[in-house]
């Protein structure tokens, strides 16, 4: 990983957890890829994928959560839930998209439960 999508991710693991998610694990890699983080809010597992861009010259990072990448994350998600034995929980997908500005500054958004599962 570069360093402006480690510095997305970290600042997107403090907001959420400013915001009172608990993060479970973070880069979970499995036999598919890798789940940016995992966390916890109230009773539901969220999966969360995290976009960071240092413009929107290549669209926002939002955008680049398509239907292959859902699909991708969706497969993901169903084999940590197996792996960990919680297929019965609540589950969504949160996106968070991180645009740097020029001097730096990130803008943060977040797009709870941004899709639903794709199969």
């Amino acid at each position: 990983m570069n360093g402006l999508g480690k510095r997305g991710e970290d600042l997107a693991a403090e907001r959420l957890e400013s915001l009172g998610y608990a993060i479970l694990e973070r880069n979970v890699r499995l036999s598919g890829g890798e789940l940016d983080a995992v966390a916890r809010e109230g009773g539901a597992i969220v999966f969360v994928e995290v976009k960071t861009r240092s413009g929107t010259g290549y669209g926002t990072p939002q955008e680049a959560v398509d239907l292959v990448k859902q699909k991708r994350l969706t497969g993901l998600a169903q084999e940590w839930l197996q792996m960990k034995g919680l297929e019965d929980m609540p589950a969504r997908f949160d996106v968070v998209a991180v645009t740097m500005d020029s001097r730096g500054r990130p803008g943060i958004e977040i797009f709870r439960n941004a899709f639903e599962a794709v199969s």
